[in-house]
């Protein structure tokens, strides 16, 4: 495993910030068990992060010193290692982005898109609900606390399938993917627990956030669709046993990632939903105890 870590516990944060350093120098181009397919999903994937990192980054911080959480020591502690933890996620997933190129992969081109995407979803959402009195920082807000929920249980279905976790043969790749995992779900509660205090748990407040959700998950799958075909066009591997690699270990019932993960998603459209809701406790101590976190 090529990094170094670096763990910085944030004063009374339930969880810490670990610096890393990853080397993507050693990481070959077909990285999960030689699958072009398998590789260019997870690197679409990558490609989706930088620029939705940041938007949660932003959000949270945009709204920290709202009168209804300013106050909150506790709640400011966890949003400090939120922000410091998606702070290394995007430094990390930049650095490997950037490392494909080794290999012909232009995924910055696909980073450029995502961004012009967030940003064209965010402000159509901010006009749209504007005549209920939303801000653009309400909305990035509401935006946010949906898209952890994806990337929370998205992180917590790799930590449990193994049939992906058997693709993930590089060691570099597979640890910074487990890592990011972990810290998904040590993180998962900040961004809701924010809105919550924001907007509190009325039907509003409902609304809003299960139609962001419906909303970011169209767009999520779109984009990142599009971007494993065009990977595996560019490459010369756009062909039936890749496409079927894919369906197999990321939509088929039996083995499927994206698949596994539709109980847990649904469970955000509970009225009285919280991320916690979701219990990851002994399975985040076993991969903590696995990685050395």
């Amino acid at each position: 495993m090529n990094a170094k870590v670096n763990i910085s516990n944030r004063a009374g944060a339930s969880f810490p910030v670990r610096r890393m350093d990853f080397n993507f120098d050693n990481v070959p181009e077909y990285w999960a068990s030689e699958s072009a397919g398998i590789t260019h999903f997870m690197t679409a994937l990558s490609a989706l992060f930088p620029d939705g990192e940041k938007l949660f980054i932003d959000s949270v911080r945009a709204v920290r010193y709202h009168p209804a959480i300013k106050d909150n020591e506790a709640l400011q502690k966890e949003i400090s290692a939120f922000i410091g933890q998606e702070a290394m996620h995007t430094k990390e997933h930049e650095n490997f982005n950037a490392s494909a190129k080794r290999f012909g992969h232009d995924v910055d081109k696909y980073e450029r898109e995502t961004g012009r995407l967030i940003q064209g979803a965010r402000k159509w959402f901010a006009r749209a609900v504007k005549p209920f009195g939303m801000t653009q920082e309400m909305v990035d807000l509401t935006a946010t606390t949906a898209l952890e929920h994806f990337t929370a249980t998205i992180a917590s279905q790799l930590l449990v399938n193994e049939h992906i976790q058997k693709l993930m043969t590089d060691p570099t790749m597979s640890y910074m993917w487990y890592w990011h995992a972990v810290e998904e779900n040590e993180h998962k509660a900040v961004a809701y627990d924010v809105y919550e205090a924001v907007f509190g748990k009325g039907i509003k407040a409902y609304g809003l956030r299960t139609t962001a959700l419906v909303i970011a998950m169209v767009l999520i799958f779109m984009a990142q669709s599009s971007f494993v075909v065009r990977l595996l066009k560019e490459d010369g591997k756009l062909n039936l046993k890749e496409l079927g690699t894919i369906y197999k270990y990321a939509y088929s019932p039996s083995k499927g990632i994206i698949a596994g993960m539709t109980k847990e998603m649904l469970a955000y459209f509970r009225p009285n939903f919280h991320p916690n809701d979701l219990d990851t406790v002994s399975l985040l101590e076993t991969w903590k105890a696995k990685l050395g976190l």
